[in-house]
């Protein structure tokens, strides 16, 4: 069953800065400045989209002096991956069900 926090962790995921954002802390934890690097994104529009991926749950922030990291939280992308296999699996297993139209 979809759910509103599944909605909303697709939403933060279907943004291809966002992504790339994901992938980019799934190898590492990574400082505003790293991301820009990293992306060639602006700081602002780049945090404005780590705002969304942490409402989303998918990044925690981890202050280290005057900078904030951003660390991934694979188990949210576990979560999600499971849900989108039952999905699949649900989808192979009915594939050949109808309803009859009436």
């Amino acid at each position: 069953m979809l759910t509103s926090v599944n909605a909303e962790l697709l939403r933060a995921l279907a943004d291809p800065l966002r992504l790339r954002i994901v992938c980019l802390l799934a190898r590492e934890s990574l400082c505003t400045t790293h991301l820009v690097e990293e992306t060639g994104a602006r700081q602002t529009n780049l945090s404005n989209h780590l705002r969304v991926l942490r409402e989303a749950g998918v990044v925690v922030t981890e202050p280290c002096g005057r900078f904030t990291y951003y660390r991934l939280r694979p188990e949210v992308l576990v979560d999600l991956a499971a849900f989108l296999g039952g999905l699949a699996e649900e989808g192979r297993e009915t594939a050949p069900a109808r309803r009859p139209c009436g």
